[in-house]
């Protein structure tokens, strides 16, 4: 009689919770489930029902099957939408990389073998209406011809500006009234929230996938430069090759980062990917549009996760924080007596517990920002308020200044203080671009640090163009690769 009674009483619910699915369900249901967060315990129905079950099915296991059940109906976010208001939003690039037939000299072509061009793709997201478009640095890295394709248009797009340490770039089409994707926050985005990622996988436009934020603030050492920034949003949400510079979207279909990368030893989707937060997004993407280059802030100190060997070393109880690990001469934390071995607690009043979280926190500053640091040593928490610095050790905006020699086919760039400090070298010039001509033939490889040329300092590109462009006879070219390892190439001309 009682087991009866009980399959009769689940019965009954059964046809409730239908009736009130169906309702909830309808189109034009004020109750939409575009945020789940909004669909609370505080809704009246869903009071009563979860209610009802819970006492109609005490003490039989079919109790938290069923309060599962509905509570999974009732929590699932409408990804229908997030997917309809995002996915106009996001553009597939095409680009050409290489020499095209019948550019260069013949000395060129015998010297290289006939270097033919090579293409690529990716994804973008539509930033604004009128034409700004934010996509991964290494969708664009070396291309001579780019294009945006959105829906059945194609537009030529140039280089607004790049930024490798956080493989971001920004890029210009000719259009207006574009649908600018809207924009969330990374911050308050939650692990367990539902994402979707957006973008052109495999040539295959507008492909959409969905998954959880698996983790946040993530390094996966895989950034280019001497001052990377890895803070990366992890998902589960598929991202195979093509959807780098494409949308990672929170329910609401606001733009919460930019897919960048997948952790694989195949190459395709395995479980892992990582896009770049949205709020080191916005600041990047005002800078390049505002000045073509990241005004990156300094804090004059490099930092290290605190492990129990290294909280052993220097004597504390916890592994709160992270822990200053290098001190730049005359930077920013110098001036204000911070110390190596100091433990990082907060940045103006936020906790900063991985060197990722620190490096993020850091990026949303400007130089010229004054910042207020807690922090510990010997077991005291202690203050301390400095000003943020630009990589010359200054707080004045900074515009990047490219030296282009057309007789060597080479950019350069002068190394900056923070870089030269770091590197332990007074003076140096990076090779920027190798484009075709005499100076590929060198063999010197993009991004050496050339410090002297037959033992004379070199301390600007012009200088240094010039010595090559007149040179003859034994030329020794000294300086620094990308790893920090000093060398040099000897040459006879």
């Amino acid at each position: 009689m009682k087991k009866n009674l009980l399959l009769i009483v689940i019965a009954f619910l059964s046809g409730i919770g239908g009736a009130f699915t169906y309702d909830y369900f309808q189109p034009g249901n004020d109750m939409a489930l575009s945020d789940s967060q909004n669909t609370s315990q505080a809704d009246p129905s869903y009071v009563a029902l979860k209610e009802t079950v819970s006492k109609a099915t005490s003490g039989s296991s079919v109790t938290e099957n069923s309060g599962s059940a509905i509570e999974t109906i009732i929590s699932r976010p409408d990804l229908v939408e997030a997917s309809q208001k995002s996915t106009n939003s996001v553009v597939f690039i095409k680009t050409i990389s290489g020499q095209e037939y019948g550019r260069g000299t013949w000395l060129d072509w015998f010297f290289e073998g006939g270097r033919g061009q090579t293409s690529g793709s990716g994804s973008g997201v539509i930033y604004t209406a009128d034409g700004y478009i934010v996509t991964n640095n290494h969708v664009v890295d070396d291309a001579d011809i780019i294009e945006v394709i959105h829906g059945k248009q194609i537009y030529p797009a140039q280089v607004v500006g790049t930024d490798p340490s956080s493989d971001l770039a920004v890029l210009k089409i000719e259009e207006k009234r574009l649908p600018a994707i809207r924009l969330g926050s990374s911050g308050d985005l939650a692990v367990g929230e539902w994402v979707l990622a957006v973008g052109n996988p495999f040539n295959l436009t507008s492909t959409v996938t969905a998954g959880i934020v698996s983790a946040k603030g993530r390094d996966i050492n895989i950034l280019k430069g001497r001052f990377p920034l890895e803070s990366f949003i992890q998902t589960d949400a598929a991202i195979n090759p093509g959807n780098s510079g494409g949308a990672l979207v929170n329910a609401r279909g606001e733009l919460v980062g930019i897919n960048t990368a997948i952790l694989s030893r195949t190459g395709s989707y395995a479980g892992y990917g990582f896009a770049v937060p949205v709020d080191i997004v916005k600041k990047v993407v005002r800078d390049l549009i505002n000045y073509g280059e990241t005004q990156k802030a300094f804090f004059g100190a490099e930092v290290l996760d605190l492990t129990p060997e290294i909280a052993e070393t220097i004597g504390v109880t916890d592994l709160n924080g992270v822990v200053l690990g290098y001190i730049q001469r005359d930077g920013a934390a110098e001036k204000e007596g911070l110390q190596k071995g100091d433990v990082i607690l907060e940045i103006d009043q936020n906790v900063v517990d991985s060197k990722s979280e620190f490096d993020e926190r850091i990026s949303y500053y400007s130089p010229g920002n004054r910042i207020n640091i807690l922090f510990k040593r010997d077991n005291q928490i202690k203050n301390k308020t400095l000003t943020l610095t630009n990589r010359e050790g200054t707080t004045s905006l900074i515009k990047r200044e490219i030296y282009t020699s057309k007789a060597l086919g080479v950019d350069f760039e002068t190394v900056s203080l923070a870089e030269r400090d770091q590197l332990d070298i007074d003076h140096g010039i990076r090779v920027l671009k190798v484009k075709d001509g005499f100076f590929r033939r060198l063999g010197i490889r993009e991004g050496f640090i050339i410090t002297a040329i037959n033992r004379k300092p070199m301390k600007t590109p012009q200088q240094l163009a010039e010595t090559l462009e007149n040179i003859e006879g034994s030329v020794r070219v000294e300086g620094i690769n990308e790893r920090g390892v000093r060398g040099y190439y000897s040459y006879y001309f």
